[in-house]
């Protein structure tokens, strides 16, 4: 059975899911930022020659772009920057494989590809895709192919739905697996600047993590993720550039940030004489409706298997991944392999944060880290 499961296509779990959309690599970073909101994802990506990369959380990087003193005092020119800049340099984080590779491509992630580009099998191309191919903005076609991601979520799906067989390493504490990592935490404390969190919030992009914000005594108080800062207008490059990192949580969360805290925001603007940055803010706050998405939670065990969610609730499920907020999913050392799995699909997170009892932040579980525990596996039942 476990050779039969590693057998199988990757095409097979490419089933249902929708073709990427490109841009190329000449575009600048606010062009990207519009196509961003315009297709309402996530993501886009980023066609250079033959290579492919992936463009993730582009409003941070442009925050990372705009948050300089220099690029405050003109945020319209650092939106002129191009996208590359907002490519990771860290090589093979998206790799090709034909849509016939086995699924030992587990071990490609292992060596630390984020995405596998897998192309889909299209059939012959109508006038519409022909009209949509000549604006690569718009288009999902790259030399007349589709191509899809195939991440490290579908993978742990897929290895879910065959977790039986891997009996009993599923059930077995996440801390008796050696699957906590303790030595690779992106943590800042609470009344940190925000803007120390940069370094780590684009490293957390490349490890496809967030950044914990700790209290003074170690203990979590919640994160800030990439994929939140994607959904914030680009005005959140001010209130990085202003704000404590336990201020910036509040502003990124649901709903839109505080009125007190834009107007905090405003005033240390003015106090740096930053007067085109706050223009910039006005004017983008202006046009901008706010972000609002629908959520619902529903329980499938005890809080003290499951960790905990977002406020404090068990782990349920989000109807779409539009928006994140800011309080940290956290299970604990001698939750089992299998509930942590399910809590991060629940939540469409590559990630838990593993606390002790009295809420201390110990580590981090990733699906990377799980991925090696279920390889491993594989190799014993060979």
């Amino acid at each position: 059975m476990a050779v039969s499961l590693l057998a199988r296509d990757v095409s097979d779990l490419c089933l249902g899911k929708p073709a990427l959309r490109s841009l190329s690599i000449s575009t600048t970073v606010g062009d990207a930022l519009s196509a961003l909101k315009r297709f309402g994802e996530n993501y886009i990506s980023v066609w250079n020659c033959d290579h492919h990369r992936r463009l993730s959380g582009a409003d941070l990087d442009e925050c990372r772009c705009v948050v300089k003193e220099e690029s405050l005092s003109n945020p319209a020119t650092a939106l002129q920057a191009p996208v590359s800049i907002l490519i990771p340099k860290a090589p093979r984080l998206v790799t090709h494989l034909g849509p016939n590779a086995s699924l030992e491509a587990i071990d490609l992630i292992l060596e630390g590809a984020q995405n596998l580009v897998i192309p889909l099998e299209i059939g012959t191309m109508n006038s519409r895709k022909k009209l949509l191919q000549n604006n690569l903005s718009n288009s999902t076609l790259h030399n007349n192919r589709q191509y899809c991601w195939l991440t490290q979520e579908d993978i742990i799906r897929y290895l879910l739905s065959s977790i039986g067989l891997f009996s009993p390493t599923p059930v077995n504490p996440i801390n008796s697996l050696n699957i906590i990592d303790s030595q690779n935490i992106l943590a800042v404390h609470y009344d940190d600047p925000a803007s120390l969190t940069l370094p780590f919030i684009a490293r957390s992009l490349e490890m496809q993590t967030s950044v914990a914000i700790v209290s003074t005594d170690g203990k979590l108080i919640g994160e800030i993720s990439p994929f939140t800062l994607n959904s914030c207008d680009e005005d959140v490059a001010a209130a990085i550039a202003t704000l404590s990192a336990g201020d910036l949580m509040a502003y990124i969360d649901c709903g839109g940030p505080p009125e007190y805290l834009t107007r905090l925001v405003k005033e240390r603007l003015q106090e740096r004489n930053l007067e085109q940055a706050l223009e910039f803010m006005e004017e983008d706050s202006g046009i901008s409706s706010g972000a609002s998405f629908l959520s619902s939670y529903s329980s499938s065990s005890s809080d003290e298997e499951f960790g905990f969610g977002r406020s404090g609730r068990p782990a349920g499920g989000y109807s779409a991944r539009v928006v994140r907020i800011s309080e940290a999913i956290g299970c604990y050392p001698w939750s089992s392999l299998v509930a942590v799995m399910i809590q991060a699909l629940a939540y469409r997170v590559n990630y838990v944060w593993v606390v002790e009892e009295d809420g201390t932040l110990a580590g981090i579980v990733t699906f990377s880290g799980m991925m090696k525990v279920f390889r491993e596996r594989f190799r014993t039942m060979d």
